[in-house]
């Protein structure tokens, strides 16, 4: 039968059940520590307590806040043996179906030769699921100490960086040694190039400068040369970018007629629209 859930009904109707799914409609079916606060990161203490600092987290449809940071306690490691622990997010659902949500220490098996990850809880509250775990960091212990903690958690990005990433730009470059300018576009973080050109000079190059740079909002994020147009046709002409713009040509234009291509990642900011 069809329910309203968000419509007034006269009494009280709408479910943590409902919210979850709707929940995990939306979000996907997978568990997630969103980008706020912080972040649920982990600060080792001691050889046997590490601080979850304070985040929110998405667990199968299910909303857990960290509102302050959390001491746990790991259990202490042996002489000669290693072990690895997790630290999860515990869903149960009790007595009356009462649910509640904890930070916990899975404790593994000690060995003396390579550890592995202790079992968890698996089966999804979406699924009629009563206890379900969320892994949240590996903690190593090698001996008695306590080596760097593992993240093993998704970090959702929230939905502006997903706008970011689906917006577009484009401009126009004029191509060293021709007159001809080919199309720059860009998608998100990663820069295309493309078009086609007569070439009005020919000598070869040795990682020569141009006098050409590539327009803010375009530029390579490596610091390092990156290709960022490379030529066929009767050419052996190659163009490569640095993240202050400047360009570098290798080869031969060769007075040809020639097609372009290149693909690259930018930092830049987004160019205005």
């Amino acid at each position: 039968m069809a329910e309203l859930v968000t419509g007034h009904a006269g009494k009280a109707h709408a479910t943590a059940e409902q919210a979850a799914g709707l929940n995990a409609g939306i979000l996907g079916l997978d568990d997630y520590v969103l980008n706020v606060h912080d972040k649920l990161k982990i600060t080792v203490v001691s050889a046997n307590k590490v601080t979850i600092g304070t985040g929110e987290l998405v667990m199968q449809g299910r909303h857990v806040s960290q509102g302050t940071p959390e001491d746990l306690i790991v259990t202490n490691g042996s002489q000669g043996q290693k072990r690895n622990d997790l630290i999860v997010c515990r869903y149960a659902k009790g007595s009356q179906s009462v649910e509640s949500a904890k930070l916990v220490v899975v404790r593994g098996t000690p060995t003396t030769g390579t550890p592995t990850d202790p079992a968890v809880n698996t089966t999804s509250p979406l699924d009629g699921g009563t206890t379900y775990d969320m892994p949240l960091y590996r903690i190593p212990l090698d001996g008695i100490t306590i080596g760097t903690p593992v993240a093993l958690f998704n970090m959702l990005k929230p939905m502006s960086d997903v706008w970011d990433s689906l917006t577009q730009r484009s401009t126009t470059w004029r191509v060293p040694y021709s007159s001809n300018s080919i199309s720059l576009t860009r998608v998100g973080d990663i820069c295309f190039a493309g078009g086609n050109v007569k070439f009005n000079q020919s000598g070869e190059n040795n990682y020569t400068q141009a006098r050409e740079t590539i327009p803010v909002g375009y530029r390579p994020a490596e610091t390092s040369n990156v290709p960022i147009a490379v030529f066929g046709g009767n050419t052996t002409f190659i163009l490569y970018g640095e993240h202050t713009g400047r360009v570098i040509m290798l080869g031969n234009p060769n007075n040809a007629y020639a097609g372009c291509t290149g693909v690259w990642r930018t930092a830049d900011p987004m160019p205005a629209a």
